[in-house]
């Protein structure tokens, strides 16, 4: 019999982030609608599990339930829930996080992300809009991956955080000219709407960390941070609104979810620290699950992905396995979504029963390139292989992981030393210091990629201050 995954009502989250006054309502309504859990989602949305009375909606004026796949409405990711607590790009503080996921008031029909790449939680590259912080303050690279497209590709301009939204809006309206490649949907965006781009004048560096622990009290600076996980994904609305009113009491104002199905609460003062472990205590809360079973990402509401992922992680702890570092994703062959993990096990689709014997399942071992999912590239280990098998091989990606840990960095590294000093010339504004770089242009001056700075026109004039040709210097770009 097929195992179908039923499709719940959802509530958009923007980027992960509410306050403890709209998650207790969201929980008093959940009550009111016959439910005693609600669940978190791997697009930092909240899941109703149950079946609801819809005829009650209108009582909850405050709350838009959503059914995706009829709807076609998709929650925005961000790493705010990182922020503070995680390795950071330093001008992107949990304020601008704030003032940039206002902006997005409409309906949107792309996944959108919106991401730090110094950190580790919240994956970068998993949407269709995918804007990450760049060095440049305000000012955000871009990653397209179209519906209907196979790779994920730059956008060859950086944007400016006020005009995200507006991008977005524009890319969403394009899509019925089916756009085929980045330098059309440039083109079509940029004759569009008005935007205050900046040229790109170098790749973007995504710095690999092992996976953070993420779980339990937590502190950081004069405050502390709690993560709490439900292995489930089941969390308790009476739990819920308990803590929603600790959290007003502490005058905490935000609270976000990850994308992992957990959720984390910042800013606890310290002098609260031994309340919120009686409080933690007196419900009965596991703040620290084994790094084993924390970093796995599940299909919802898919027993048979619970069932496998129970399995795998109990034999790995009795084989004291350490998973330090690494994440896990269960897919299957229907699955559409992007990975995000270091390790994919992927079920396949059972072969048609001719017979009355039994078909077992069998499986795909797929790992990220350097065991770092923000490469987007995935290297197959196996295929078609018994659940039993599924252990030993896990065991020895694992091992294999502590192995080749930094040595492929470290490699790249040096190949990259002579090529930073010879290759990366670049032609430096002296009044706004912004950078020409040949190996990508000026499509904000429609200058195509790999167009030498002496083969521009005398009236070309820097992107952000107007200054004139004449004002640029050759310079060696220092990574």
């Amino acid at each position: 019999m097929k195992n179908k995954t039923k499709e719940s009502y959802r509530l958009r989250i923007n980027g992960g982030v509410l306050s403890p006054g709209e998650l207790k309502y969201i929980c008093e309504a959940a009550e009111s609608l016959g439910l005693d859990a609600i669940s978190f989602g791997s697009r930092q949305d909240i899941i109703f599990p149950e079946e609801i009375d819809k005829s009650m909606f209108s009582q909850f004026d405050k709350i838009q339930f959503i059914k995706p796949k009829r709807d076609g409405m998709e929650n925005i990711v961000s790493s705010y829930v990182s922020a503070d607590i995680l390795p950071s790009t330093s001008w992107l503080t949990s304020d601008r996080y704030l003032y940039v996921l206002e902006q997005f008031k409409h309906k949107l029909k792309l996944r959108v992300n919106i991401t730090d790449p110094k950190q580790r939680l919240v994956p970068l590259f998993t949407g269709n809009v995918n804007f990450v912080a760049s060095e440049h303050e305000d000012y955000w690279y871009l990653y397209v991956r179209l519906p209907e497209w196979k790779k994920t590709v730059m956008y060859p301009a950086l944007i400016y955080s006020w005009d995200m939204d507006k991008i977005e809006l524009a890319i969403e309206k394009v899509l019925i000219e089916e756009p085929e490649n980045i330098e059309t949907l440039f083109e079509l965006v940029s004759d569009a709407v008005d935007t205050n781009n900046r040229t790109v004048d170098r790749p973007l560096e995504v710095p690999f960390y092992p996976f953070p622990y993420y779980e339990g009290m937590n502190r950081f600076g004069d405050k502390y941070w709690l993560g709490l996980y439900w292995r489930n994904n089941r969390y308790d609305i009476r739990f819920l609104k308990a803590m929603c009113d600790l959290c007003a009491e502490n005058k905490i104002g935000k609270i976000s979810i990850t994308p992992w199905k957990s959720f984390i609460v910042k800013g606890i003062p310290m002098k609260f620290k031994l309340q919120w472990e009686r409080f933690l205590g007196s419900y009965g809360i596991n703040v620290r699950h084994s790094m084993l079973e924390l970093n796995w990402h599940l299909p919802v509401f898919d027993t048979a992905a619970l069932n496998l992922k129970k399995y795998l992680v109990t034999n790995f702890d009795q084989n004291d396995i350490s998973t330090y570092g690494l994440t896990f994703g269960v897919a299957n062959y229907e699955s559409k979504t992007y990975h995000f993990t270091s390790i994919v096990i992927e079920k396949n689709k059972q072969p048609e029963n001719l017979g009355d014997f039994i078909i077992r399942d069998t499986y795909n071992l797929l790992y990220a390139k350097n065991f770092d999912p923000n490469t987007r590239e995935y290297i197959m280990h196996v295929q078609d292989v018994d659940k039993v098998e599924l252990p030993g091989l896990l065991m020895e990606l694992s091992k294999l992981y502590f192995e080749q840990l930094g040595m492929e960095r470290e490699e790249e590294a040096e190949i990259n030393v002579v090529k930073d000093v010879n290759e990366e010339e670049v032609y430096q504004c002296k009044d706004c210091l912004t950078v020409y770089n040949e190996s990508y242009g000026d499509l904000t001056q429609d200058i195509s990629p790999n167009t030498p700075f002496d083969s521009l026109p005398e009236t070309y004039e820097c992107s952000i201050c107007e200054a004139p040709k004449s004002s640029f210097e050759k310079k060696v770009l220092v990574k």
